[in-house]
C-alpha cells in the first residue's frame, strides 16, 4: 500500500484533553506512504465519516487508519464507512489512543509521542493488508432457549411468534422459574399467577415451541448457525402421551410428608406430584428418592412394596422402569436464561440450608425464613393459604424484623454485588404484612435504599408511609431465642444507638446468586463467566445481551442480578437478536480467521488441543486414487473466532491469521 490516509478523533476531550491530536496527525502525515492526515473532534459522528469517505475518493486512498478509541467499540463503524466509499473494509484499521494512552497518562508531551507511536504501529502494519471477503455460513434456523421462567418464556414466545421454531428446555418438571413462586411483584402489585400464568399456557400451546421439561443439555457442540445440542430428558416414571393430568395417582400416594421444594420447605407433597396446581405440563414426576417402591428395589427386596399410584391409573400412564432418554437437536442459536438461586454457602445438595451466616440462626430457628419463604407464606396457593403464620406453631406473628443485604455487598463472604432487587421486594413485604396483619409491626434493618427504577422509588415511599414500616439504617450482630420470640441485636447507625428487639420472626433477603451447575453449562457453551459465577456478556454496553461465543445470547439473571422487567426486556432483546440472525438463509461474518497451510503442516494437532472453541478439525489428504497420505489440520472458518492461539502454538509455522499475517506483526513490531 502506498495510499493511506490518516485520521485522528478528539473523542471531544477523552483524547484531547491528553493528547495533542493536531500533532499526532501532522506527524503522521510525514511518514511513508501516508497521503493524507487530519484530525477532527469526533470521527465516529456522521460528518467524521464523511471525512474518510470524501478522503478516499479525493486521495485514492488504499488503506486507512483511525487513531481513536477501541476497536471494539468503532472498527465495524469506520469500516463500514470505508465500504461506503469503494475500499475493501479490512484495509481500514484502528490505533487504540484512548484506552491504551490518553486514559492512562497525565503528561501531555508523554502521551503525544505514545499516541504517535500507536498510530504508525498500525499504518506500517496495514502497508500489508489485504483485501478480505466476509465468509457465508448456512443458519439452521431454528433456536434453543435454556430455562423456563419468566425470561425464557418470554424469549421463547417471542421468537416462535416471529416464525421460527423454538425447542424450551427447562430442568424442572414445569415451567415458571421463581415466578412462579411469587405472591405479588413490585411495584405495581399484581398478582404473579395472573400475569405468568396464561404466558405458560401459550408456551404449552404454541405450534412452534417444542416444550421439554425436566430435561437437561448434555453437550453442545457446533457453532453459530449451526449449533448441535443433546438432551437428556429425566425419567419421570410417567408415560406422557398417555397421562392426563387427573392427578389420581397424586391424590392415593400414601407418602405424603414430602417437604415441598416449592414451598421452600414450609409445605409438603407426595412422592408421585405435580409442583404447583398451575405447573405447565401439568404431568407428575416419581420422585424415585421417596417412593417406597423404589426403595424396596434399593433394600433387595422382591416383593412390590407399594405402587399404589400405578393401580388407580387409569390410563396404565405410570412406568416404574422407564429410564433417562437422549434426542439430538440442531439450532442455529442459543439463549441461555438459567435464572437465580438464593444464597447459601455449602454443598449444592443443601439448597435448602443458608450457610455462613451462622449469627441469624437460618436452619436452626425455625421462625428465621428468606424472602421466597415469606412469598410462599403470603400467596394464596401457598401452604398456608396466604395468611402470615409461624413456621414453628402456626401463629399470627405481631413483629416482622426484616434484615437486607444477607450476602450482598458483603466482601467477607466474597459476594460485593449488589443483588439490586432485595430493597424492592423486602419493601413489597411489609406492605403484603401490613395488609394481611392489620395490627403488626414491620421493622426493616438496611444499608442504603437502593430502588432505581421506574416507579421504584414512589414504591419504597409508598411501603413506608401505608406500612408504617420502620426503617433502621443499620446491621444486626446476632439473632438468639428469647422464649416464644426471636431477640434481634443491632445498632442505628443514623443515632449511634444499640437497637434490641424481641421479633416474632425474622426474614432475611438474601443475595442472588446464579443456578447451580451454571459454570459446567458455561464450559459446554464456551461462555465465559465472572468469579461469582454470572455468565459474561460481550460488551456491558454495546452487545449486553451477546456472549463472546457467537450465536450464544443471555438473559435475566443468569447474567447478573436482574427483577422481572430487565430481565424481560433482556428476553426480547435476544430474541430480536435471534430473529435478526434467522432473517438470511446465510450468516456473514467477518474473515478474520485462522488459516492452516496444508503443504506444511505435519499434523502434530497442538492447535487442536489449544483451540478454546473446538475449530480444528482433521483433513485426510488422499492421493488421486484415494490413498491415505497424511491427516493434517484444517480450521472450521464458520467456528474460528480469530483469537490466534493456534498461530502462536504451531511449531511449523503452518498457521497464519488472516489480519494478522506475520509481515503484518514483524512490520508494526519495525515500526516502533
Amino acid at each position: 500500500m502506498s495510499r493511506i490516509g490518516v485520521f485522528i478523533c478528539h473523542c471531544g476531550e477523552n483524547i484531547g484533553r491528553t493528547v495533542d491530536c493536531a500533532q499526532v496527525a501532522q506527524a503522521m502525515g510525514e511518514l511513508p506512504g501516508v497521503v493524507h492526515s487530519v484530525d477532527y473532534k469526533y470521527m465516529c459522528s456522521d460528518p467524521g465519516q464523511a471525512l474518510i469517505k470524501q478522503a478516499i475518493k479525493e486521495h485514492n486512498l488504499d488503506g486507512v487508519v483511525v487513531g481513536a478509541c477501541s476497536p471494539h467499540m468503532h472498527e465495524k463503524t469506520f469500516r463500514k464507512a470505508a465500504a461506503a466509499a469503494g475500499l475493501n473494509p479490512y484495509l481500514c484499521e484502528m490505533a487504540n489512543i484512548r484506552e491504551h494512552c490518553s486514559w492512562i497518562h497525565e503528561d501531555r508531551a508523554e502521551a503525544t509521542e505514545k499516541a504517535k507511536g500507536l498510530v504508525r504501529f498500525i499504518v506500517e502494519k496495514i502497508k500489508y493488508n489485504r483485501p478480505l471477503s466476509n465468509i457465508f455460513i448456512p443458519v439452521n434456523r431454528r433456536a434453543l432457549v435454556i430455562g423456563g421462567g419468566i425470561a425464557g418464556i418470554q424469549a421463547a414466545l417471542d421468537i416462535a411468534d416471529g416464525g421460527r421454531e423454538v425447542i424450551l428446555v427447562e430442568k424442572e418438571s414445569s415451567i415458571g422459574g421463581h415466578m412462579s413462586q411469587l405472591s405479588e411483584t413490585f411495584p405495581t402489585l399484581d398478582c404473579s399467577q395472573c400475569i405468568l400464568t396464561p404466558r405458560m399456557v401459550e408456551v404449552a400451546q404454541h405450534p412452534r415451541i417444542k416444550l421439554l421439561a425436566y430435561s437437561e443439555v448434555e453437550s453442545v457442540d457446533g457453532y453459530i448457525g449451526n449449533f448441535e445440542v443433546k438432551i437428556r430428558q429425566k425419567a419421570r416414571s410417567i408415560d406422557v402421551s398417555k397421562c392426563n393430568g387427573c392427578g389420581e395417582c397424586t391424590k392415593n400416594c400414601p407418602n405424603k410428608k414430602i417437604p415441598s421444594e416449592f414451598e421452600q420447605g414450609l409445605g409438603f407433597r407426595t412422592a408421585i406430584y405435580v409442583p404447583f396446581p398451575q405447573a405447565v405440563p401439568n404431568i407428575p414426576v416419581l420422585d424415585r428418592d421417596n417412593c417406597a417402591l423404589f426403595k424396596g428395589r434399593a433394600k433387595g427386596v422382591k416383593k412390590q412394596v407399594c405402587g399404589k399410584c400405578a393401580t388407580v391409573c387409569g390410563r396404565r400412564a405410570i412406568d416404574f422402569d422407564q429410564q433417562d432418554s437422549f434426542i439430538t437437536e440442531k439450532v442455529g442459536a442459543i439463549i441461555v436464561a438459567t435464572g437465580y438461586q438464593l444464597y447459601w454457602i455449602g454443598k449444592e445438595q443443601e439448597s435448602e440450608i443458608l450457610h455462613g451466616y451462622g449469627e441469624y440462626g437460618y436452619g436452626t430457628i425455625p421462625d428465621v425464613i428468606d424472602g421466597l419463604q415469606f412469598e410462599r407464606l403470603a400467596s394464596a396457593s401457598g401452604p398456608t393459604g396466604g395468611k402470615i403464620l409461624r413456621p414453628s406453631d402456626g401463629k399470627e406473628p405481631k413483629k416482622i424484623v426484616f434484615l437486607q443485604c444477607i450476602g450482598s455487598r458483603d466482601r467477607a463472604k466474597g459476594m460485593e454485588y449488589c443483588s439490586k432487587i432485595c430493597c424492592m421486594y423486602v419493601a413489597k413485604h411489609t406492605m403484603l404484612y401490613h395488609h394481611k396483619v392489620h395490627d403488626g409491626k414491620a421493622i426493616v434493618f438496611y444499608m442504603d435504599i437502593r430502588a432505581g427504577g421506574k416507579g421504584y422509588d414512589e414504591f419504597v415511599r409508598r411501603a413506608i408511609e401505608e406500612s408504617h414500616a420502620l426503617y433502621l439504617r443499620g446491621r444486626v450482630s446476632s439473632l438468639t431465642r428469647n422464649g416464644d420470640t426471636i431477640r434481634v441485636q443491632g445498632v442505628d447507625t443514623l443515632s449511634g444507638e444499640p437497637v434490641s428487639i424481641d421479633a416474632d420472626m425474622v426474614v432475611l433477603a438474601t443475595a442472588m446468586r446464579p443456578q447451580p451447575g451454571i459454570t459446567s453449562l458455561a464450559q459446554k457453551l464456551s461462555v465465559s463467566y465472572d468469579l461469582h459465577g454470572f455468565l459474561n456478556e460481550a460488551h456491558p454496553k454495546l452487545r449486553p445481551v451477546e456472549t463472546n461465543t457467537a450465536g450464544i445470547f443471555v438473559a435475566g439473571a443468569c447474567q447478573a442480578p436482574r427483577d422481572i422487567p430487565d430481565s424481560v426486556a433482556m428476553a426480547s432483546a435476544t430474541a430480536s437478536k435471534v430473529l435478526g440472525l434467522f432473517s438470511n438463509e446465510q450468516l456473514e461474518r467477518e474473515p478474520l480467521i485462522a488459516r492452516v497451510d496444508r503443504q506444511t503442516c505435519t499434523g502434530c494437532f497442538h492447535c487442536e488441543r489449544v483451540c478454546p472453541y473446538g475449530a480444528v478439525e482433521r483433513f485426510e489428504v488422499k492421493d488421486r486414487k484415494g490413498n491415505l497420505i497424511k491427516v493434517i489440520a484444517e480450521v472450521n472458518q464458520g467456528v474460528c473466532q480469530g483469537c490466534g492461539t493456534c498461530q502462536a502454538t504451531c511449531p511449523s509455522k503452518s498457521i497464519e491469521l488472516d489480519g494478522f499475517t506475520d509481515e503484518q506483526i514483524f512490520a508494526a513490531v519495525n515500526a516502533l
